[in-house]
C-alpha cells in the first residue's frame, strides 16, 4: 500500500483553526495540493532563531512521563485496581473506566512535579501516548480499531495532554509526543495498548489509522513552540517493510504541514533494534529526521553477568566508540529516547551486598551512562519519572535522586553557574586567535585559506548563535546549547550562500560556524 499524498493547505498556529482543518487533514482533500518529497533536497534556508528553533534544536536533557496516559501496571498499580490486565485496552473495558483514568490523568503529575524536573535540570519531557488518547481531538482516529467501543472513556484525554504541553511551556520545558500504542499493537508488550502480545500493525487498516493518527498529531502539534517533535512509533517490531512505511509516513505527515512548518518540525522514530541500519538511513536524509535508540542493561543473560562497574568500563569504551559512530552515520541527528539505572539481581554487588553497595553500583553504572550519552548524542531521557508504588532507585528518577545515583543537575550549563553573559571584546579576542590559528593550519599544510573571510563569518554566526540560544528560553534553569549543531550548520551555510554565493570553500565558513559555537559555549560555562 503506498501512502503517498497531496499536501493538505495551511494550518494556523490557533488551536480552534487547526481543529476545524483536521477533517480536511484525513479526507486529503484541500485546494492548496501539491507534492512534497522530502527524501528529495528542500529548501534549506534556516527560519529566524525563533523560540520553536531553540527549543528543538537544543540539547534535550530529557525525562520520560511513562505511565501517565498510556499505562502500564508495573509502574502506576492504582488504576487496574479493579482489572485483570496489564494495558490500556483491559482499563478500557473494566468497571469505572472513565472515572479511573481521568484521575488518573490528573493527578499523576502536579506542579510540585513540574518544579523538580525543571530544578533538576530536565528541558525536555517525552509523553508517550496511545492513538485512542486523541479521539477528543478528532474521534476517526479510532474508527475501525480495537479502541472504537471506547471512545467516551478517553475523549477527555486530549484536553490534558494539551494542557501538559502548555505546562510545561510555562517551565521553559519542551515536549517529544511519542506514538507509544498504534493501532493494532507496533510490537509484543502491553505498553503497545492492546497487550495481546500479537502485532497486527501490518494490516493495512491499522497502518491507514496510524497515519491519519500521525498526521492528526502533526497538524496540532506543529505550530506548537515548546513540541519538540514528534515520534512514530515506539519500538517497532523490524521488519523488510518498515523503512518503506517511515518513508511513506514521514512524506504524508509533512504534506500536511505548511511550508513553514514542514521544513523545520522534527519528527523522531525508533530505530528497531537495527541502529547501524537506520543511522545511515538517517543520515542520508535532507528533511529533520531523528533516530531514538533505547539502552537497557538489565534484561539478556549477558548483562546479568555483568556488574555494575563492569557495565560502567564497557559503556565508557565500547559504547563510547559505537554510539559515537551512530552519531556519525546519523549527521548527529541522535538520541537516546530512553535509558535508567536499572541492574540485574547479581548486577549489583555479591549475594548478601548492603544498600550502600548496590547504589554504589548504580551510581557508576548511571554516571557514565549519562556521560557517554551527552558527549555522543543530541539528547538523552531517563525512564521513567516515577513509579506509583514501591522503591525503585534503578526506574524511578525520583528515586534515584533520593539515592544519590542520578546526579542532582542533569542539564547542560545551570543558569546562574559561569558567567551567563560573554561580551562583545570577547568573541572578538576568540575570533582573532581561532582566524590565526586556521590561517596558521592551513599554511604549514601546503595548501593554505583560500577565502578565510568565510571562516570569519562562520566564527562570528556560530559565536551569536550559541549565545542567542543560551538566552531564549527565559523560564528555564539552564542556558541550552545546540543539540543539533550539524544540521543547524547546515541550515547556516544554506544562509551563507544566499547571501554570499557558493564556493568550494564553504567548508571554511562551515569549520568556523562549529568552532565558534563552541567557543561561545565554553565561554558562557567558564
Amino acid at each position: 500500500m503506498c501512502l503517498r499524498c497531496h499536501a493538505l493547505g495551511f494550518f494556523t498556529p490557533k488551536m480552534d483553526r487547526i481543529l476545524s482543518n483536521i477533517g480536511d487533514l484525513i479526507s486529503g482533500q484541500n485546494e492548496h495540493s501539491a507534492h512534497y518529497a522530502p527524501d528529495e533536497p528542500q529548501s534549506t534556508t534556516s527560519p529566524s532563531l525563533s523560540e520553536a528553533v531553540v527549543y528543538r534544536y537544543r540539547k534535550q536533557y530529557g525525562i520520560n512521563l511513562g505511565s501517565w496516559f498510556t499505562l502500564e501496571r508495573w509502574i502506576s498499580e492504582a488504576p487496574f485496581k479493579e482489572v485483570d490486565g496489564q494495558c490500556d485496552l483491559a482499563l478500557a473495558h473494566g468497571p469505572h473506566a472513565k472515572q479511573h483514568l481521568e484521575a488518573h490523568w490528573d493527578s499523576w503529575l502536579k506542579d510540585e512535579d513540574w518544579d523538580w524536573i525543571r530544578d533538576h535540570g530536565y528541558n525536555t519531557v517525552r509523553i508517550p501516548i496511545g492513538y485512542y488518547h486523541i479521539c477528543g481531538l478528532e474521534p476517526s482516529v479510532i474508527h475501525g480499531t480495537d479502541f472504537e467501543p471506547y471512545r467516551d472513556v478517553y475523549e477527555g484525554a486530549w484536553k490534558r495532554i494539551s494542557r501538559a504541553i502548555s505546562t510545561a511551556a510555562s517551565y521553559g520545558i519542551g515536549v517529544l509526543v511519542d506514538l507509544h500504542a498504534a493501532p493494532g499493537a507496533q510490537n509484543k508488550d502491553p505498553h503497545a495498548g492492546t497487550g495481546t502480545g500479537q502485532v497486527h500493525f501490518w494490516e493495512p487498516h491499522n497502518q491507514s489509522a496510524t497515519v491519519r493518527a500521525l498526521r492528526v498529531l502533526a497538524a496540532a502539534l506543529s505550530p506548537i513552540p515548546n513540541v519538540v517533535g514528534l515520534e512514530l512509533l515506539n519500538e517497532p517490531a523490524n521488519n523488510d517493510s518498515l523503512q518503506g512505511w517511515y518513508e511513506d509516513t514521514i512524506r504524508a505527515i509533512r504534506s500536511a504541514l505548511p511550508p513553514r512548518h514542514a521544513d523545520e518540525f522534527p519528527i523522531y522514530v525508533g530505530d528497531a533494534w537495527d541502529p547501524n541500519w537506520y543511522a545511515s538511513w538517517t543520515g542520508q536524509r535532507h528533511d529533520f529526521v531523528v533516530l531514538d535508540h533505547h539502552v537497557y542493561r538489565c534484561f539478556t543473560p549477558e548483562d546479568l553477568k555483568l556488574t555494575g562497574d563492569q557495565h560502567a568500563h564497557n559503556i565508557q569504551t565500547d559504547t563510547r566508540g559505537w554510539f559515537t559512530s551512530l552519531s556519525s552515520k546519523a549527521k548527529g541527528n541522535f538520541v537516546i529516547g530512553e535509558w535508567s539505572g536499572a541492574l540485574g539481581p547479581s548486577s549489583v554487588g555479591l549475594p548478601g551486598a548492603d544498600a550502600g553497595e548496590q547504589d554504589r553500583q548504580r551510581r557508576v553504572f548511571v554516571r557514565a551512562q549519562s556521560e557517554v550519552f551527552d558527549a555522543t548524542s543530541a539528547g538523552s531521557f531517563f525512564w521513567t519519572y516515577k513509579k506509583g508504588q514501591g522503591w525503585d532507585a534503578g526506574w524511578s528518577a525520583r528515586d534515584s535522586r533520593l539515592a544519590d545515583i542520578l546526579p542532582h543537575w542533569r542539564g547542560g550549563v545551570k543558569r546562574g553557574i559561569g558567567r551567563g553573559k560573554i561580551t562583545d571584546n570577547e568573541k572578538q579576542e576568540a575570533l582573532r586567535k581561532a582566524y590565526d590559528s586556521h590561517v596558521a593550519y592551513w599554511e604549514a599544510h601546503g595548501h593554505g585559506s583560500k577565502e578565510p573571510w568565510r571562516f570569519q563569518d562562520g566564527f562570528s554566526k556560530g559565536w551569536d548563535d550559541a549565545k542567542h540560544f543560551s538566552q531564549n528560553i527565559p523560564a528555564s534553569n539552564s542556558s541550552p546549547t545546540i543539540g543539533f549543531l550539524g544540521r543547524w550548520t547546515s541550515r547556516r551555510v544554506a544562509d551563507h550562500v544566499q547571501e554570499k554565493g557558493t564556493s568550494p570553500q564553504l567548508w571554511e565558513f562551515e569549520h568556523g560556524f562549529e568552532q565558534g559555537a563552541n567557543a561561545a559555549v565554553a565561554a558562557l560555562a567558564d
